[in-house]
């Protein structure tokens, strides 16, 4: 079997980085090569991973649920007492200008980003940033063949925080705590890193959203400790229209490890089955019945948007 980064296989990966050499980046109102794309060494994301962003698919000359993608973002500005100095439209339109520069009409993704902006000094005090927030936008080819195959999680020390500490539910730039989980699960072999919340209950993996099935229901955690992510949340949707049992509830490894069969969601991989969790198969008899279902309602959900 090969290799595989979230469902990805190695070669398809190479495939994507070939296509990708020659994209156009946005920064700042600017579109520039990606070899000449910098930013300053005093900015505060590069800095301090002071910021914020967003991940986008752009479907059939589409963007997936942009409105509540840019309405998060800007709740996340908010919550982080950061200007962004643009408005939606403003946001929008530098969206399609990048998409445009870069020919780019469907099978893409962008990378929204929006740091406190250059500063003075190399200290963490916002007031150190001198003229504005830093906009930049990373588009590139991608597509949806993470359905097709399926990957391999490993539980890790790393727990997601409370609100007090670093709200997990902020999209921010600082993402240390779920890099070294990335880590943890590397070392073990694994795709993904499958986290706890502070009560050890599980709660999500390093970068997307977890479910399990057991006796037709869909299981995932409380969302108190995880970004409450925007495919999680039309899954859940999707369940509640389909009369599959949906259920937002603590859960231990315990339930993990006799699942009936488990997958993530994210922005970019939607719906990705998962085979394994620390050393053990998720074996099911009816083939993954219900992640299929799922997979092909969020499909025709995904069309519907594209439609209006």
């Amino acid at each position: 079997m090969a290799p595989v980064i979230l469902g990805m296989k190695v070669s398809d990966l190479n495939l994507h980085i070939s296509k990708n050499k020659n994209v156009l980046i946005y920064v700042d109102g600017e579109l520039l090569h990606r070899n000449d794309a910098k930013i300053s060494v005093f900015d505060s994301g590069f800095m301090m991973g002071d910021g914020i962003w967003e991940g986008l698919r752009l479907i059939n000359n589409q963007w997936l649920f942009l409105d509540e993608h840019l309405e998060r973002l800007f709740e996340g500005a908010k919550a982080i007492d950061l200007e962004i100095g643009l408005t939606t439209d403003e946001l929008v339109d530098a969206l399609e200008k990048t998409k445009s520069a870069n020919n780019m009409t469907t099978n893409a993704h962008a990378r929204l980003m929006v740091t406190r902006g250059v500063k003075s000094k190399p200290f963490q005090k916002p007031s150190f940033s001198m003229n504005g927030s830093t906009v930049v936008i990373i588009m590139e080819h991608s597509d949806d063949s993470l359905k097709n195959n399926s990957i391999s999680l490993a539980s890790v020390p790393q727990v997601r925080g409370t609100p007090m500490m670093q709200d997990p539910k902020l999209n921010s730039h600082s993402k240390l705590n779920c890099i070294l989980a990335c880590i943890q699960a590397e070392k073990a072999g694994a795709d993904e890193a499958l986290m706890m919340d502070p009560l050890g209950f599980v709660s999500t993996t390093n970068s997307c959203n977890f479910f399990i099935v057991k006796g037709g229901e869909v299981w995932t955690s409380t969302g108190d400790y995880c970004m409450n992510g925007i495919t999680r949340k039309k899954i859940i949707y999707l369940c509640n229209t389909n009369q599959i049992p949906v259920y937002e509830k603590n859960f231990s490894l315990v339930d993990v490890y006799s699942a009936d069969e488990s997958f993530v969601t994210g922005t970019l991989g939607s719906l990705t089955p998962v085979h394994e969790i620390d050393g053990r198969k998720i074996v099911d008899n009816n083939n993954f019945k219900i992640t299929k279902k799922l997979q092909n309602l969020y499909l025709q959900l995904t069309s519907n948007a594209q439609k209006n």
